[in-house]
């Protein structure tokens, strides 16, 4: 909701109330801040590497410092459970600290060439601006501004409109650390206008995204009519594979934390469970009990494992897809005030939108399939291809499958998808780019070649 002076009132997902007004930015702002991160990046790509990692790694002391109350705030702000949230706010923490190795380990190469020496250095691009979702807003900002701030740029980031909290605070704790002002500034506002500003100003050299593939196809058509770089992180609709010989018991009851976590809203969950024919009523008599069992209520108790949708007009969408479904059973959730929905699992046929679509909520689509052909085919029967899971005990069947699977983060016989020190992203409808791992400073710049003639001429 929109209140006089170009605020925006933040609504507590729990309790469906208003709780702190933000500010709007104008154009105008926006410009001013990238003016400023223009000057601040100059200074700080002077700098020595070991001055900028030293810079990085005291900016991880302070986030790790105030933990608990980044953690709060997420739980205030996105309704996460308490324990997820503090581990996305070590997990910031983890990114900051594994980024400051990279500015003394972005090394050139020295190339044999005839007539003299070729060198290839590893330039900033400057300014980039981070456009973050609101469903995970610690630590994808964190996937970004780490690695930039690592190659030497000044990054400007802009949050969600609903979920600002986090971003706003990092900020402050880059200043404490002794950041240099305007190195990293975080921008509040609508899309529309600050995220498009990123896309046009000519000072902004890469824009890094991560929301929609539809919003995604439009920042990248922006930065295509600028020549900009620009890192994707987009829609998924990953599969969860179970063949006849994996574990069974194991697998189903991973299943609620494949695709319930973050109450679903997240572009990895595991939200089409294709399971073997020929043990598909076994799995789902042992599904059952382990999504009865997910327990979704108050996220500022540490019991809790799922808190709720974002938005009022989100549990909507979410709903949308139960209309007309075959809903084979649901958790439970709580009444009243606040924007909850019990997880659901739906039986679905391979072309119905629950299939297909993003439903961003915990609602997973299951469905048989025959052989390890038809497994590899329906895995790869949507747009997307950002993560993925397979459960087996034969290693070449898990070989074969993993690589037949057009996803770009896979994992077998567990749901892992994000670890700061291995590379992350998608193909397809899912993303251009990858984040993390150790080459994403690198993604942080563009490669010189310079040639140094030492023959006389």
């Amino acid at each position: 909701m929109t209140a006089p002076g170009g605020l925006f009132t933040l609504i507590n997902p729990s309790t469906g109330q208003g709780f702190r007004e933000v500010p709007r930015a104008t154009v105008e702002e926006v410009d001013d801040t990238v003016a400023r991160a223009v000057v601040a990046q100059r200074a700080w790509a002077e700098l020595a590497p070991v001055a900028r990692a030293d810079a990085l790694r005291a900016f991880a002391r302070v986030v790790e410092a105030h933990g608990e109350e980044l953690a709060q705030l997420e739980v205030l702000n996105s309704g996460h459970p308490i324990e997820s949230a503090r581990w996305e706010a070590a997990h910031v923490a983890q990114v900051l600290n594994f980024s400051a190795g990279a500015p003394e380990r972005l090394s050139g190469r020295q190339i044999p060439v005839a007539g003299g020496l070729d060198v290839t250095y590893h330039e900033p691009y400057g300014v980039v601006g981070v456009i973050v979702p609101w469903n995970f807003p610690m630590t994808i900002a964190s996937w970004a501004f780490g690695p930039a701030l690592a190659a030497g740029n000044a990054v400007v980031l802009k949050p969600a409109e609903l979920t600002p909290l986090t971003a706003v605070r990092l900020g402050e704790l880059a200043l404490e650390a002794g950041l240099p002002d305007g190195l990293f500034a975080v921008v509040t506002g609508s899309g529309s206008v600050v995220g498009q500003r990123f896309v046009t100003h000519p000072d902004v050299h890469k824009v890094v995204f991560t929301g929609s593939t539809e919003v995604g196809v439009d920042v990248a058509a922006g930065c295509a009519r600028m020549l900009k770089p620009v890192t994707l992180e987009l829609g998924g609709k990953s599969a969860n594979i179970v063949f006849d010989d994996a574990d069974l018991e194991r697998a189903a009851a991973a299943v609620p934390g494949s695709v319930f976590d973050n109450a679903g809203q997240d572009c990895c969950a595991r939200s089409r469970l294709l399971v073997q024919r020929s043990v598909f009523d076994r799995f789902l008599e042992l599904l059952e009990p382990a999504v009865a069992g997910w327990r979704v209520g108050d996220p500022a108790l540490a019991s809790t494992q799922m808190g709720p949708l974002i938005s009022a007009a989100h549990r909507d969408t979410v709903s949308s897809f139960l209309d007309g479904a075959d809903v084979a059973f649901r958790g439970a959730a709580p009444e009243g005030a606040g924007f909850w929905f019990a997880p659901a699992v739906v039986l679905a046929e391979p072309g119905d939108r629950i299939a297909q679509d993003e439903v961003f909520g915990p609602v997973v689509a299951v469905l048989p399939f025959d052989d390890e052909a038809d497994a590899v085919r329906l895995a790869n029967d949507t747009p997307y291809g950002l993560a993925g899971s397979l459960w087996t005990e034969n290693l070449g069947r898990a070989v074969r499958v993993s690589r037949g699977v057009r996803s770009g983060v896979l994992s077998v016989n567990s749901h892992s998808s994000v670890r700061y020190a291995t590379p992350f992203g998608g193909m397809k409808a899912s993303g251009l780019g990858r984040e993390l791992g150790p080459d994403a400073a690198e993604h942080f710049t563009e490669t010189k070649n310079v040639f140094y003639a030492t023959d006389a001429q």
